[in-house]
């Protein structure tokens, strides 16, 4: 396969998922309870085996994959996604920088849908600026600590089973002396309470008040938590677009049907001009969206020096595209599609996050600039 183009075994999968998104998954989806963990849907999650899939052979997944599941979950069953991509954000750090203890404590208990995993970045005052956190790791002799602090806006909080929580052990600031620790539920001191946000998904906050954490909980080496961070995030933030994209065509499919038969002014609404044009613009960039999350992921499969400008770009277009296709479907649907539980009521509240985490729309054209510019000095010294 190529990043343009999917194979007939890519297409046959992706088809496959998109089945299994509506006819096992959805149920359980719609069973579950708005903003909290829904574990009947993990466990289905891991009985198809489509959380192991994350992790093949207990390695990172190809990005291309990851792109491949989230985008065809999402077309069907958003929090299907949104909780298997959670899994694999909240598992990632371990399974690419943990030990080996901790990966077979874990690594089958998250894939199997057993246990539930969260990675803990954000805080109240460290968002997008992820080396601002203040979340401290006190010394409590050799190869010991005790978290004290708050995160906050942490998906899967406060209810994960395992969660990967970044603090800050000590040097300057900034992204050093930042320790990524993986922090298992019943921890003395830790505590938090959930969140009740314009997204369905679970979010939360948690709270430690001295909470004890050693040199085996420590994931990665002391002061490398940045590092562990950003591994994680550079992989994942492809599929994000990914997810959009996913969203973007679920809405542009639903906009195609309704006009194709809805009437008004004396004919169907496809008829119309303005409709017509206004749906092959969408289409037009939803697919451009598409293409890029895929030349993206391929390139990090590849392990391209780019993939900083190329992630950059895809969650751009694709996270802005997805909201302009679900704003304009709802338009073309008008009021029945503001009814609670309209599939595009739903899509409408799930698609304004994607542009906020992972690095805000702005982050990213932060980093495309800053990657833009990289050598031009030297080029032009070399005139």
């Amino acid at each position: 396969m190529t990043a343009f183009a999917l194979g007939p075994d890519d297409e046959q999968w992706c088809a496959r998922l998109r089945a299994l998104a509506a006819e096992r998954l959805r149920p359980l989806a719609e069973r579950g309870e708005p903003g909290r963990i829904n574990r009947p849907l993990l466990t289905a999650l891991g009985e198809l085996g489509l959380l192991a899939r994350l992790f093949p052979d207990g390695g990172s997944p190809r990005a291309l994959d990851l792109c491949l599941l989230r985008e065809s979950l999402a077309r069907e069953c958003t929090e299907a996604e949104t909780a298997l991509a959670l899994q694999g954000l909240g598992l990632c750090p371990v399974v690419q920088s943990g030990t080996d203890a901790q990966r077979a404590r874990w690594l089958s208990e998250v894939t199997s849908g057993r246990a539930v995993a969260a990675f803990a970045l954000s805080e109240p005052e460290a968002g997008s600026d992820a080396a601002a956190l203040t979340l401290a790791a006190e010394p409590d002799g050799p190869g010991r600590w005790r978290l004290t602090g708050e995160k906050c806006w942490i998906s899967n909080a406060p209810d994960a089973d395992v969660t990967t929580v970044f603090a800050r052990t000590g040097g300057p600031a900034g992204a050093r002396g930042i320790t990524a620790f993986l922090v298992p539920a019943g921890r003395p001191g830790l505590g938090g309470e959930p969140l009740d946000m314009l997204s369905p998904h679970p979010i939360g906050t948690l709270v430690f008040d001295g909470t004890p954490v050693t040199a085996a909980d420590v994931v990665g080496e002391v002061g490398g938590g940045f590092g562990v961070a950003m591994r994680t995030l550079n992989l994942f933030r492809p599929s994000v677009g990914a997810f959009a994209v996913g969203m973007a065509q679920a809405a542009l499919d639903a906009a195609l049907a309704h006009t194709a038969t809805r009437t008004a002014f004396g004919g169907p609404l496809k008829d119309l001009q303005s409709v017509g044009h206004r749906l092959a613009d969408l289409a037009t960039r939803t697919e451009a969206a598409r293409l890029l999350v895929y030349a993206a992921a391929a390139a990090y499969d590849r392990g391209d020096p780019a993939i900083a400008r190329r992630a950059a770009m895809a969650k751009l277009l694709a996270t802005e595209t997805a909201q302009e296709v679900v704003d304009a479907a709802l338009q073309l649907h008008g009021a029945r599609a503001l009814r609670r539980g309209h599939p595009l009521e739903h899509l409408y509240r799930e698609v304004r996050a994607p542009r906020i985490y992972e690095g805000a729309t702005e982050v990213q054209r932060s980093i495309i600039a800053k990657e833009l510019y990289r050598g031009v000095g030297v080029r032009e010294r070399d005139r």
